[in-house]
């Protein structure tokens, strides 16, 4: 009856946002119960026209939106990330340089870790076979052959010899025509050792190229909004002439750092992030370093967990329009009120050491509440908190002194720029055998500091509050 009850309050009309209450209501919120939701759409085309692409498939992203507002109206509000069923709707364009400082690495007496890397990205998306390739540097165009003669071509950079103008890379022109040409659910990728080589650059200061670089970034991306990058490092054998800034060539045989650059709408990202299908795709074999950016906070699903062996004192979980604890009550014996949440942390794409160290954490409450974060196992589920952790990747742990009556906490994954980035970062890259030349590259941080800055230095990942009184 409570959910017949909460099904009659919040009804608005219509069978399609009946199914989506009641499967939230439910908790049946699985990729069988979408399935038949998508049925409704797809039995009445025309009276769900908003939710149909002009080729008559399901508009994901529109049907995540009604998701959304529907599950915002319930009590307590409610969260599903249906654009993690709809992956299959998402397009993959990459975007390939071919610039001088980028041939070696692809040199036949190698191990080929660069074209390793971009043939698995293709390889582990969904509908990769239908993938777009674009050769880049001074300009963006495309490439000639099909994805299956991208992929089995064992000297790419030779089969695309001629193809624009190798002395330079337009990262401004580039970026630009990318986050322009993104359609909804396309994910672009960018291969590139992300060195800043713009033409004419004779007797230029490094200051002050580290510098236009950082501003031309900046510039570039605060004007597309709604957007996530995820940057991968990856390291792989280099054996051939390479360019330092001041363009005298040298001749270098090692290792050398680049990079896979994932460009998508932050909705689509986490989608991603959250899906199965795509886990081998986001999950780069080889990264050694990773950070996502991030325009605002991402959406985390979570919610706080009744029945867990650390529990400690007495609350009980209050309907309403945020998170409740009412009738809270400390432990009478150790004063301390203690419980767990469940949250997908995973689909933030952060390292498990940024995720699982406390001390990345931000929480403000009366009661002094610490936290301690760690991974999910399968022994931690049990019949009473299966359906609570379905779904969900870590769990946090509350712990504080609560005297009552009151408090409000508010916890947060502060957006840390990773140290890796700057460990990556070098201002001179003139000097081949200096002991960081094949970990470094030349003003890494200038850029990718300008992405950061674009996208809002100082956001958090996510933020959840719970009130307890």
């Amino acid at each position: 009856m409570a959910v017949l009850a909460c099904l009659c309050a919040c009804h608005r009309g219509g069978a399609l946002e009946d199914a989506i209450k009641k499967a939230m209501v439910q908790r049946d919120t699985t990729a069988q119960r979408f399935d038949s939701i998508c049925g409704i759409i797809k039995a009445n085309p025309d009276q769900y026209s908003a939710y149909v692409t002009q080729d008559g498939e399901i508009n994901y992203q529109a049907l995540a939106e009604l998701v959304e507002e529907v599950g915002a109206s319930l009590r307590p509000a409610m969260h599903w990330n249906v654009m993690a069923y709809g992956g299959s709707s998402f397009s993959l364009t990459v975007y390939f340089e071919r610039s001088g400082s980028m041939v070696p690495y692809d040199d036949a007496g190698g191990h080929g870790q660069l074209k390793k890397a971009v043939n698995d990205l293709i390889n582990y998306f969904p509908a990769g076979d239908k993938a777009k390739i674009n050769i880049v540097n001074d300009d963006i165009y495309p490439y000639k052959g099909t994805v299956d003669s991208f992929l089995q071509d064992r000297n790419i950079y030779a089969s695309t010899e001629g193809v624009g103008n190798a002395t330079y890379t337009d990262f401004q022109k580039i970026f630009n025509k990318i986050l322009e040409a993104q359609t909804p659910g396309n994910v672009s990728v960018l291969v590139s050792d992300l060195i800043y080589s713009p033409a004419d650059t004779k007797d230029v200061s490094i200051d002050k190229i580290l510098n236009e670089e950082n501003s031309l970034a900046t510039n570039m991306f605060k004007r597309y909004k709604g957007k996530s990058i995820i940057v991968h490092k990856l390291t792989g054998d280099y054996n051939g002439k390479y360019y330092p800034y001041n363009n005298n060539a040298v001749d270098y045989n090692g290792m050398r750092p680049f990079y896979l650059l994932i460009i998508a709408d932050t909705k689509v990202m986490d989608a991603m992030a959250q899906s199965k299908d795509y886990q081998q795709f986001m999950d780069v074999q080889g990264s050694c370093g990773t950070y996502r950016f991030n325009q605002g906070e991402s959406s985390v699903d979570w919610n706080v967990v009744p029945d867990w062996k650390d529990n400690a004192g007495r609350w009980r979980v209050s309907r309403g329009d945020r998170c409740e604890l009412t009738g809270a009550e400390a432990d009478a014996t150790t004063g301390v009120l203690k419980f767990a949440v469940a949250a997908n942390l995973g689909a933030l794409r952060c390292p498990e050491a940024v995720l699982c160290n406390d001390a990345n954490y931000t929480v403000e409450s009366l009661s002094g509440f610490k936290v301690e974060i760690a991974p999910i196992q399968p022994d931690m589920l049990t019949a009473n908190n299966k359906s609570y952790l379905d779904g969900k990747t870590h769990i946090i742990t509350f712990t504080g002194d609560y005297k009552g009556p009151r408090d409000n906490i508010k916890l947060s994954l502060r957006n840390d720029f990773p140290e890796w980035i700057e460990q990556s970062t070098c201002k001179d890259d003139t000097n081949v055998m200096a002991p960081t030349f094949s970990s470094t590259t030349l003003g890494l941080s200038s850029f990718l500091g300008g992405i950061q800055q674009a996208f809002g230095a100082g956001n958090n990942y996510f933020t959840m509050e719970i009130a307890i009184k």
